[in-house]
């Protein structure tokens, strides 16, 4: 069930990073997560992302990245594709899939710009190219609640902004129990990493990616703002678009069958 899962850590110069990895395939495929790395990277979390992504465990051989431990002010997109490319040489990690949600695929575009010969197919999940002001105002909104220490008041925030109406639900019985777990012992992390979701800007450079790109998000996205997968889209030479109707910032959760078309897209 766990295919193997463990956790490693990788010197890439600097500084390490944490990584899970998993699966029996011979492909790899890396997957970038979102902001919430800032709070918490992915050491102590192999047996659940296992489970989360056991659907592409049977073809590929799956590495979850964190940023590197110890980020410095300034730290931009730019500089964590940078580190995650160092990453996949110490791994001997030649090529691979890489999915990138959220601020994750903002770093994910830059691997695929900067380092086009490391990516065979492309996802960008629920993620933006550039600038927008809904963007600026939620993840400003964040910053002054992380500079604040309202750890409570983030991730109610971040909840209610990312998921629908019928999903909330369920989530708000559980607010208690999910504010008082894993705060971390400072936010310094969280806010280098927000300032640089805000400083984010590859509009222009898309048109260099040349892999085979799928885009999926939602239409209703109240994080990346509506129509952010729709732009990349057009910018990115015959990329494939998957917008889903109604859903927001967690359609990679509340679409039943989004693994399943980014492993449709990875096979074909």
């Amino acid at each position: 069930m766990f295919y193997g899962a463990m956790e490693g850590s990788v010197d890439i110069g600097d500084a390490d990073m944490d990584y899970v990895a998993f699966g029996k395939g011979q492909k790899p495929l890396i997957l970038i997560p979102g902001l919430g790395d800032g709070l918490k990277t992915v050491k102590g979390t192999r047996l659940f992302l296992a489970r989360a992504y056991k659907l592409f465990a049977e073809e590929f051989s799956v590495y979850v990245f964190s940023r590197k431990n110890y980020i410095e002010e300034g730290y931009s997109t730019k500089d964590m594709a940078r580190d995650q490319a160092i990453a996949m040489d110490k791994l001997g990690i030649e090529s691979a899939h890489i999915m990138g949600v959220s601020q994750g695929g903002m770093i994910a575009q830059y691997i695929a710009i900067d380092h086009p010969e490391l990516v065979d197919r492309l996802i960008l999940g629920v993620s933006v190219s550039r600038q927008n002001d809904t963007m600026q105002k939620v993840i400003r909104n964040w910053i002054v609640l992380a500079e604040d220490g309202d750890y409570k008041g983030l991730i109610i925030d971040t909840m209610e902004k990312t998921f629908t109406e019928d999903k909330l639900r369920r989530y708000r019985k559980m607010y208690p129990a999910i504010t008082r777990i894993g705060k971390p012992k400072d936010f310094n992390r969280f806010i280098i990493q927000a300032h640089s979701c805000l400083n984010h800007n590859a509009y222009e450079e898309l048109d260099r990616i040349i892999c085979p790109t799928l885009i999926i998000g939602g239409d209703a996205d109240k994080v990346v703002g509506e129509g952010a997968s729709e732009e990349m889209a057009e910018r990115i030479y015959k990329s494939k678009l998957i917008l889903y109707e109604g859903l927001g910032h967690g359609a990679y959760e509340e679409a039943e069958d989004f693994n399943e078309r980014v492993l449709e897209f990875c096979l074909s």
